[in-house]
C-alpha cells in the first residue's frame, strides 16, 4: 500500500540519511526500482513529472500500476509515489488519481501567489494524509523545457513557505537537473545551512542528484537534506546497457529482438544504480 512520504523523511531527517526519490518512466523503470527497494529494505519515494504522466498515460494509469505491483511483488517496503514539479492543477489531478504525495512547485509565482496556492493545498493534503514538497528559489537546468541557472534560495522565504505546513522543502542551492556543466560552481552550503537554520526540522530536498560528487551528497545530508531526486543518472545507465546490447548484435540472436530480452540489460542497470545511491544516501536497511 502506497504512503505518505512524511514518516519516512522525517526519519531519515533524525537519522541523517537520505531517501532517493527515483522518477518512474515506464513499466521497467518502476519494477526496478521497487524491487531493488525491497531488496536492500530501504524506503523509497516513485517520482513522476507531468511530463512522463502523459507519457504513461495519465495518473491513474501509473496509480493502477504501481499498486498492482506493490501486490504482486509483495513489496513491504514503505513506498511513496510522488508528483515532481507539479503545477497547481497537475497536484490537484494527481490527489485526485490517488498519489500518496504531491510536489507543487509554485517557484515561478510571485512568493505571495506562491504563499497561497501552497496553502490551500496544504489544506487538502493534510484532510487526505498526503505528503506535500514545495520549492523556493528555482532549480537550475532544463525541467520539462524549462530551462533555470541554479539559482539560491532566500531562506527567508523558505521558512514562510515551510511555515505553511509543508512536509518537506525544496531550496535551490545551486544544484541543477540534468547533467553539470564543466564550469559548475558546486552546491551552495551556506545557503543550504542558512536554510536548514531558518526551518528547523522541516527535510529538506535536494533535486539533480545526478552527477553531485559523492562528498558533497554526504554534507548535504549532514546539512539536513533527507530526500534526493535522481532521474538522469537512471536514464543513462538503461541508455548505456541497450546500446551495449544493441551494438554486440544480441538483438539479432535467437529471439534477442524481443522487448523483454531487449530491455533486460537497461532494466538491471537501473537496479545497479538505485543500489549505489541507496548506498551512498544511507537509506539502506532503514525500512
Amino acid at each position: 500500500m502506497l504512503v505518505s512520504a512524511k514518516e519516512m523523511l522525517t526519519k531519515a531527517k533524525a537519522g541523517k540519511y537520505a531517501v532517493g526519490q527515483f522518477n518512474i518512466n515506464n513499466l521497467e523503470w518502476t519494477k526496478s526500482i521497487l524491487l531493488t527497494a525491497q531488496e536492500l529494505n530501504s524506503p523509497v519515494i516513485l517520482g513522476v513529472s507531468e511530463g512522463a504522466g502523459k507519457y504513461m498515460c495519465g495518473y491513474k494509469t501509473i496509480v493502477g500500476m504501481v499498486n498492482g505491483m506493490l501486490e504482486e511483488l509483495n513489496i513491504t517496503v514503505p513506498v511513496a509515489l510522488h508528483l515532481d514539479h507539479g503545477s497547481y492543477e497537475g497536484a490537484k489531478a494527481c490527489i485526485e488519481a490517488g498519489f500518496s504525495s504531491i510536489m507543487f512547485d509554485g517557484s515561478h509565482y510571485p512568493i505571495e501567489e506562491n504563499v497561497a496556492k501552497t496553502k490551500e493545498l496544504v489544506a487538502v493534503c493534510n484532510e487526505k494524509g498526503l505528503s506535500i514538497e514545495a520549492e523556493v528559489g528555482s532549480i537550475g537546468g532544463e525541467e520539462d523545457g524549462v530551462v533555470g541557472a541554479g539559482e539560491c534560495a532566500n531562506p527567508d522565504e523558505c521558512k514562510m513557505i515551510a511555515d505553511l505546513g509543508v512536509t518537506m522543502l525544496a531550496a535551490g542551492i545551486g544544484n541543477i537537473h540534468g547533467k553539470y556543466p564543466e564550469n559548475w560552481a558546486g552546491l551552495s552550503f551556506d545557503t543550504l545551512a542558512a536554510v536548514q537554520e531558518k526551518t528547523g526540522e522541516m527535510p529538506l530536498v535536494l533535486h539533480g542528484g545526478t552527477g553531485i560528487p559523492a562528498d558533497m551528497i554526504k554534507k548535504a545530508i549532514s546539512l539536513g537534506v533527507s530526500k534526493i531526486n535522481v532521474n538522469t543518472e537512471c536514464q543513462l545507465a538503461f541508455q548505456e546497457a541497450t546500446r551495449k546490447y544493441i551494438e554486440e548484435g544480441k538483438d539479432l540472436q535467437g529471439k534477442g529482438f524481443d522487448p523483454r530480452k531487449l530491455l533486460a540489460p537497461g532494466a538491471e542497470a537501473i537496479k545497479a544504480t538505485v543500489k549505489e545511491k541507496m548506498e551512498l544516501f544511507g537509506s539502506v536497511g532503514k525500512a
